[in-house]
């Protein structure tokens, strides 16, 4: 919310020299963010100049121009008139006429800065300006004529207050529950509570006129959180105005620094009211509405166009203003263009209605069409100022367009009082932590408007018709502490309970994180929001046990970015994109990870819920049971990713490439944080090289995968041919790892190394063979590993010959020779037994 000075100090005392600095320090103490200050983007010279003679020009561009001879105030060296001479390309003016003239030295908005220069064969010494120039408006039909503007002031009078031009403002951000501060009613208010000022209410300045015989009905049979859509709805009907008659400059400038364009002036009327007394108003054309108002639910279908010329199509929940011939306008959202107030406009209609607050929310977010009016109802409007806001635009119309107040009217009201609410003695002291005394409490809740009564232990409070927020005592006991200051809040950091920290799972995800980071791995984060494409790549290998049913992404129904309307089914993606900005940046050699939660809907579960509940009343149980059912799976994953090399090329040393070696190492780094033992088979994906793609297990459980991306794919992502990814169900690698770790002794006797040469056949996956091997050598096997992979001469075709290097201990004796020959034999066997395997000459 911006707020003019000069309009602010309408309605509360500021200082004579007050300062931007000075107002928005008053409003931080009472609860507002500061946001921005907006100052005058003209500086003078500005002078009132009067024209004195002018000669049209003809060019050979086919354009006019007129040297001007132009008065522009007295000189004091000479006592005569200081006449300049200035070239101007507009025609709408005569001699004798009052202008505007910036003099070199002027800045105008752009930032232009003025000067004298040659242009056209003559130096203009200046510049008669337009509305548009002076950032007053959008008009640029020719020069500013003063006299349009209902002035006639002397000749070399400076024109930036005569314009409203000398006026700042400070922005505020206003948070929702706090709606009432989107006026100057409100805001002078809340500066009146921060400084002590005298704060003069503009509603009691007002008296509405008794105003009967316009019909106006409400029919609604859709009512949000059981209400009807429309509590007040006050109509008010000026005759015989003159729309075409200009904005008064003051009011005008206001409107600028408020952050909202001139229009005309019927409209510059309703939006001057809207800031000033937070009630949206609207302005119908009474000659083009037939018979009365009706507020009523849109029909299924229904259209509707609108002031910004767009033809909409209706919702049933859409609640709308009506005439005999249909809708009019998109009620607390915008007005149709079948109504509006034209130049030929007469007789108006005044509008000023409450509408229930999520009933505009959900119409403003469905059609796309945020408006100053709908920001307001959706944080709640005063029901009570209705009435006088509309009495307000009346005078307004009066006094400026030279209207004629007209008795047709109506008035609906069907708003209710808010409930009282019990503050029981002590309560403020007890949440905030300060000693307030009972009349600093009785006298904040009476300065924020509040109807304050003693009762039995407390206070029976009723808030003011402003403020809806107030719904608990809590409420009441935050704006206690609001008006007496924040600054009486003490610091004190509260003693954590004993006993507690981190449960085991986050322990262990941290150690992971750790593990991953020292073996050389960057953590990074992605945006959780991914394309449809690309999360069918990657979503059908996650998920652990749930790999070989279909998952059912999550869509968002108002994504940030129409290119990626689905929430990630993988972490994939996410570092694709990752590794994709880091090598356009010259960074080749990448090894990322990420931890974090992927969202998708299993089999059996609904994607989402036709009804969310809205209010304050609570949910039944089957109402909570089907919104927990909404919700999607939501486990934590981890994904790898790494390309380039991992050794750089050097002096006696080549460089070696990353390959998926690499990252299976990186998940058995993790596997090993949480007590886990993985392995991997041979396997097949989609998006991965066929022949270089792996299951990775935990005992028979599929977690995840590892493989090369396929090269058609990282050539269509931007990114090298080998880029090895990897993702593992983290969660359930957690849940599969042992609860606590298995120490193992170390033995002090020597080891006995062998190694073992198996003939198998060539499509015999080396890691299950190597299973078979550490099996069948039994418990004397301390450790093994796959040293070689040959295939070529001195084997049959279709055969491989795998080396194993075998490292056999015993925790108490010495192993002799034959002991482990014959653990070795073991393991021929049993390698014979499931894959045929032979031991090689």
């Amino acid at each position: 919310m911006r707020i003019p000075l000069s309009w602010l100090g309408e309605y509360t005392d500021l200082p004579d020299d007050v300062t931007l600095e000075h107002v928005h320090e008053a409003l931080v103490s009472v609860g507002f963010e500061e946001e921005d200050v907006h100052l005058s983007e003209v500086t003078g010279p500005l002078v009132v100049g009067q024209v004195l003679e002018f000669t049209p020009e003809p060019q050979k561009n086919g354009k006019t121009i007129n040297w001007c001879r132009v008065a522009v105030g007295p000189n004091a060296a000479t006592d005569d008139d200081d006449v300049r001479g200035i070239v101007c390309g507009a025609h709408n003016f005569a001699v004798g006429d009052k202008v505007v003239v910036s003099l070199p030295g002027a800045i105008l908005p752009g930032p232009f800065p003025i000067a004298a220069r040659k242009t056209y064969g003559h130096v203009s010494d200046g510049m008669i300006a337009s509305s548009r120039e002076l950032g007053l408006g959008d008009e640029h039909d020719g020069i500013l004529l003063l006299s349009d503007l209902g002035l006639d002031p002397v000749v070399g009078a400076d024109a930036i207050p005569l314009l409203g031009l000398d006026d700042a403002a400070v922005e505020i951000n206003v948070t929702p529950d706090r709606g009432y501060a989107l006026s100057i009613r409100g805001v002078a208010r809340e500066y009146s509570h921060a400084t002590g000022a005298a704060f003069r209410d503009p509603v009691a300045e007002q008296e509405p006129a008794p105003r009967e015989g316009f019909r106006v009905t409400v029919s609604d049979e859709a009512p949000v959180r059981g209400r009807t859509g429309v509590t007040t709805f006050t109509t008010a009907v000026v005759r015989g105005i003159d729309p075409t008659l200009p904005t008064p400059p003051a009011m005008r400038s206001r409107l600028r620094l408020a952050g909202i364009r001139s229009i005309s002036l019927p409209v510059d009327i309703t939006n001057y009211v809207m800031l000033e007394f937070g009630q949206p108003l609207h302005a119908y054309d009474l000659a083009t509405v037939s018979g009365g108002f009706t507020v009523r639910r849109a029909a299924p279908g229904e259209r509707l166009t609108t002031l910004d010329g767009v033809e909409r199509t209706l919702d049933a929940e859409d609640l709308l203003i009506t005439d005999d011939d249909g809708p009019v306008g998109l009620a607390g959202v915008m007005g149709g263009a079948r109504t509006e107030v034209t130049a030929s406009t007469t007789d108006v209609v005044i509008e000023a209605a409450t509408f229930e607050p999520i009933s505009i929310a959900r119409t403003a977010r469905r059609h796309k069409l945020p408006s100053e009016a709908s920001r307001r109802f959706e944080r709640g409007v005063d029901p009570a100022v209705a009435r006088f806001a509309a009495e307000r635009a009346v005078s307004l119309l009066v006094e400026l367009a030279g209207g004629t107040s007209d008795s047709l009217g109506s008035s609906f009201d069907v708003s209710e009082a808010p409930d009282a609410i019990f503050l029981p003695q002590g309560r403020a002291a007890s949440l905030i932590g300060v000693d307030y005394a009972d009349a600093e409490v009785e006298e904040s809740l009476l300065a924020i408007g509040a109807d304050v009564q003693s009762a039995d232990g407390g206070w029976s409070v009723t808030p003011p018709t402003w403020r809806p927020d107030l719904q608990h005592s809590a409420d009441l006991v935050e704006e206690v502490a609001r008006i007496t200051g924040y600054d009486r809040i003490p610091s004190v950091l509260p003693t954590a309970p004993p006993g507690r920290g981190l449960t085991r799972e986050q322990v262990l995800r941290r150690g992971v994180s750790t593990g991953l980071a020292a073996a050389g791995f960057t953590e990074v984060f992605a945006y959780p929001f991914v394309s449809t494409a690309r999360n069918a790549a990657f979503a059908p290998s996650v998920g652990g046990a749930d790999r070989q049913s279909p998952a059912a992404p999550v869509r968002l129904a108002n994504p940030l970015d129409s290119d990626a309307p689905e929430m990630r089914m993988s972490l994939i993606p996410g570092l694709l994109d990752t590794a994709r900005r880091n090598l356009s940046r010259g960074l080749v050699d990448l090894a990322l990870y990420e931890t974090g939660s992927v969202y998708f809907t299993a089999p059996g579960r609904a994607a989402g819920t036709d009804f969310i509940p809205v209010g304050a009343a609570r949910p039944d149980d089957a109402v909570l049971a089907d919104l927990d059912g909404s919700l999607p799976v939501q486990p934590r994953h981890l994904a790898i990713l790494a390309t380039g090399t991992t050794v750089d090329r050097q002096p006696g040393q080549q460089a070696a490439a990353t390959d998926l070696a690499e990252v299976i190492d990186a998940l058995r780094v993790a596997a090993r944080q949480v007590a886990a033992e993985i392995r991997v088979r041979q396997s097949r994906h989609a998006s991965l090289h066929p022949g270089r793609t792996a299951d990775v297990l935990v005992g028979d459980e599929v977690v995840g995968f590892a493989g090369e991306l396929l090269p058609a794919l990282a050539l269509d992502l931007d990114l090298p041919r080998t880029v090895v990814v990897a993702e593992i169900d983290l969660d359930r690698l957690i849940a599969l790892g042992r609860t606590e770790p298995e120490p193992r002794p170390i033995s002090g006797y020597p080891a006995a190394t062998q190694d073992l040469t198996l003939v198998v056949g060539a499509d015999a996956p080396a890691g299950e063979v190597l299973d078979a091997v550490v099996e069948g050598a039994g418990d004397l096997l301390e450790a093994a590993r796959l040293v070689d992979d040959y295939r070529g001469e001195g084997l049959e075709d279709g055969s491989k010959s795998l080396t194993f290097a075998l490292r056999f201990r015993a925790t108490d004796r010495t192993l002799t020779a034959a002991e482990a020959s014959e653990a070795k034999l073991g393991a021929v066997r049993l390698a014979g037994e499931r894959f045929g395997a032979t031991l090689r000459d």
